[in-house]
Formats: C-alpha cells, structure tokens, sequence
C-alpha cells in the first residue's frame, strides 16, 4: 500500500527494546565503539563532580544511583546561574566547573555515545533490574504466606498439646495447675472412697445367699462357702488386711512407709498415662495383673499387675517380717481394698458374681427355658422366689462397685498410695506436653518475627521498584523523543516494555 508523503510523518517507528542498541549501531546513529567513547566520559565526570556548588537540585542529582546525559544538561543548565559572573565578554564561562561540565557534555555528544547508554540502560532495567526486584517481593510475599502458615500450624499444635494435657488431667482428676501436688492431694481421698466402696459391698448380701444357695444346690455342696472376701466386705466393711487374715481387729496398725524415688525426666519412649477412655469399664477391662474368665457381656477381665505401659513392680516397704501380737504392720497394715492381692480377689469375686447375676437374670426372662425351669423346681424357696426385677438391681449394684473400683482414677489413686516414682513419672510427662506447647509457642513467635521482617523488606522494596520503573518510563520517553526529533518528528514505540 503506498503512503503519501504528507501521511508519511505520522507512521510510527516500532522498535523492540531488546533490539534497540543494535538498531541505533546499525542505522549508524552510534558507534560501534560507544562504551570505549562512554569510558572517557565517565572518567571526566569523575573529575567535574569534585568541585560543585551548593545548590539543592545539583546535589539531589549528584546522590541518584547513575548520571546519565540529560542529568549533566540539567546541571549545566544550573550553572549558567550560578556561574554568571565567570561570563566574559564573548560568552564565554571562565569558570573551570563550566568548563569541566560543558566538556563532559560535549564527550556525551560524540557520535551519540549519550544515546548508546541510554539505550544500554534501558535494556539493563527492563531485563534484569525490574524482573529481579519483582521477584524478590514475590519471594518476600510467598515467604509471607507460607511462615504465617507454619505460625497458624505452630499454635494449632500447642492448642491440641494444652488440650490432651488438660484432658489427661481430667483423667487423673485434677486441674493441672500443680500436677505433682495435686496427684499427692488425691490420695487423701483415696480412704473414703474405698471405705464407701467397701460399705457399698454390704448391699450385695441378698444376692450372695442366692448365689450359695444355688451352688449348695447345683453343685450338691452345702458347706462350701462363695465368695468369702466379698462376703466379709459386705458385713465388716473395707478393714485392715491384718482382721481379714486373723479375724481380730488389730490393737495398733503400723502404716508401711514407702520408698522415695527422685524424680526422672520423661523418657522419649515411654508411654503416655494420660490418654485414657472416658468411660468407666463395665465390668472390667483394665489390665492390672490378674486373669478372670470373661463376663456374658463381653468383657476382657481385670489385670492390676504390672500390665504395659506402667512403671515395674510396686514394692511396698515392710515395717517389719516380724510383729508382735496383735499389731499390723506392713502390708497387713493396709485395707483389703489397698492391698494389690486381696484387692484382685475381691474384684475377682465380685466379678463372679456379677456373671452369676447376668445368667441368672437371663434364665429368668427366657420362660422357653424348660430345662432350666424344671430343674429348679426342687431347689430351695430363695431361689423359686427371686424376681427379674429383683436379681436386675442387684445386677446394677454389682456393675457399679466393679466401675468404680475398676475406673481410671481408683487406678491412679492405687498406683500413687504405692509407689511415689509413679507421682514423678506422671508429673514428668504430663509436664513434657506442657513443654512441647511452650516450644510450639516459641517457634511461632519466632515465625512470626521472620515474617515481619520478609514484611518489613517488602516495604522496603515496594517504593525502590516503584522508582525504577519511573525511571525506566522516563527512559522510554527520552528516547522515544531523541530517535522522533532525527526521523522528523515521526512517532516512535519501544515495543516490549512491560513495567
């Protein structure tokens, strides 16, 4: 298509900025040997800015990151003011500042080395100046994102920590602000509540007649006594172990002393005490060191011994092999429901019991049960004469003192009476979740200082990028003005420019 050449003027110049330097070097608007020309300037302009006035705009110019050609235009312009009366009569400037300045510009102009350096920078910022701020803010808003990540993470940690510490406290029944005292505290109540455990026994007794009623006629054995620790409990209620074996009360009872152990700090490997279920056994299914054929409902039996994750034997320290008569001491000094053997027989029994109950109660409320109903047709009037309803709240009775002889706290309440090491190891880990959190807490704090800095040098960054890329526009349009003014005042684009 052809152009008139009144229409010609108004065709823009596209130039792709990447290519620009070679455009000018090839059009023959610069030398080839521009940077050598560019060496010279700048080796005179080192020497000009020794010796400038006071003057505010010279000195904001003089303290930006580059002098380039427009800069030292500006700054003769300057001069001329302040060295007007260096003017001669010729016009001439006899001042040596003008001199050194004027010079510098007229090395500037040479083969258009200005013009070579302008461009040159302009590639430089466009190509690596920008891009490289920019993506260091990008690393400083990342960096951002993801420390208030891990801070979030930080402080869900330490909530979940503080959560099962508390939760474990709950277990052990205390509040967790002096775990170790108040573990010590709770074996103050541990008396009381066997005693009531104990004095519940005493509610049992109908049910431990049937019981020896239907094994004297069952088993065709009338002396054979059931349950005798149970049966003892019930009627003497929780006493010392030294009346259950003499059937005298003592006239004075010499308390063991237990064993003192330091504390030790928790080890990685051992296992947590506090995560227990929140429910009480039915029945039992604790392993505490003894083995009991599992009940119709299911359950496991009871092990008070040295089961996994407790802390080795629990000795007891005898006050004496030997005692005089009628004294209890060491173990016989304990209750029956403190000392870990009969404390097993009794749940044992009681245990034994309970399933007796269980199946007694079935065949009660299955009438298809001929065979059952015609054999107790010549059994004794206490057992024709129990009810459902009857043999069920004895049942309940049953399964409440075994959940709450077997239940979690009762567990902990034993375990401390008898080994103070046990207090120090449950105070050791619980305390280790409570350090965990603080260190959680500790790195998030110190998460949440990296991010303010990664903040604070974004800041910074910011305003730097933003003055480069006025810079960089201002650039752009000298150039685009110089290259315009040599093709006529044609308009001129730098294509690739993406600020």
């Amino acid at each position: 298509m052809q152009v008139a050449p009144q229409e010609y003027q108004n065709v823009p110049i596209d130039i792709q900025t990447s290519k620009l330097l070679d455009w000018l070097v090839d059009r023959r608007h610069c030398s080839r040997r521009w940077q050598a020309q560019l060496q010279l300037v700048r080796e005179r302009l080192q020497v000009a800015i020794q010796d400038m006035p006071e003057n505010p705009e010279i000195k904001e110019l003089l303290e930006g990151s580059y002098l380039h050609y427009f800069h030292c235009l500006r700054i003769v312009e300057i001069l001329k003011g302040t060295e007007a009366s260096t003017k001669n009569l010729f016009g001439r400037y006899s001042s040596q500042r003008m001199k050194d300045w004027q010079e510098v510009v007229s090395l500037y102009e040479k083969e258009n080395t200005y013009l070579a350096e302008l461009s040159s920078l302009l590639g430089r910022s466009i190509g690596y100046e920008v891009p490289a701020l920019r993506r260091q803010l990008g690393r400083c808003q990342q960096a951002q994102q993801e420390l208030a990540r891990r801070e979030d993470e930080c402080q869900l940690g330490a909530s979940e920590l503080r959560e099962r510490f508390l939760a474990s406290c709950r277990q052990y029944g205390i509040a967790g602000a002096d775990v170790r005292q108040e573990l010590l505290a709770l074996v103050q109540e541990l008396p009381s509540l066997l005693s009531r455990i104990g004095a519940g026994a005493s509610a049992l007794g109908e049910a431990i007649e049937l019981y020896q009623a239907c094994v004297a006629f069952v088993c065709d054995s009338p002396g054979a006594e059931v349950v005798p620790l149970l049966r003892f409990v019930g009627r003497s209620g929780n006493t010392t172990v030294f009346q259950w074996r003499t059937g005298l009360p003592p006239r004075r009872v010499e308390r063991p002393e237990l064993r003192r152990t330091p504390q030790e700090p928790p080890q990685q490997d051992t296992i947590d005490w506090g995560d227990f279920p929140a429910e009480a056994p039915q029945g039992g299914d604790i392993d505490w060191g003894i083995t009991v054929e599992p009940s119709p409902q299911g359950d496991d039996g009871i092990d008070w011994g040295d089961g996994e994750g407790q802390e080795g034997t629990i000795t007891v320290v005898e006050a004496g092999t030997e005692a005089p008569e009628g004294v209890a001491r060491g173990s016989d000094a304990l209750t029956l429901l403190e000392n870990p053997e009969t404390r097993n027989q009794f749940i044992d029994e009681l245990m034994e019991l309970e399933l007796f109950l269980a199946q007694r109660l079935l065949e009660l409320e299955d009438e298809a049960d001929v065979v059952a109903m015609s054999q107790l047709q010549l059994a004794p009037a206490v057992l024709q004469g129990q009810s459902g309803d009857r043999v069920r709240a004895q049942l309940a009775t049953a399964r409440e003192l075994l959940a709450q002889l077997c239940s979690r706290s009762v567990q902990h309440l034993c375990m401390i009476l008898a080994s103070p090491r046990y207090v120090e190891r449950v105070t050791a880990l619980l305390r280790q979740k409570l350090h965990q959190a603080e260190l959680l807490l500790a790195k998030r704090d110190a998460l949440a200082q990296k991010r303010r800095e990664a903040l604070a040098e974004q800041a910074a960054l910011e305003p730097k990028l933003q003055r480069l890329q006025e810079k960089t526009r201002e650039l752009q349009k000298l150039i685009e003005a110089d290259i315009s003014r040599r093709y006529g005042g044609r308009p001129v684009n730098l294509m690739g420019i993406n600020l």
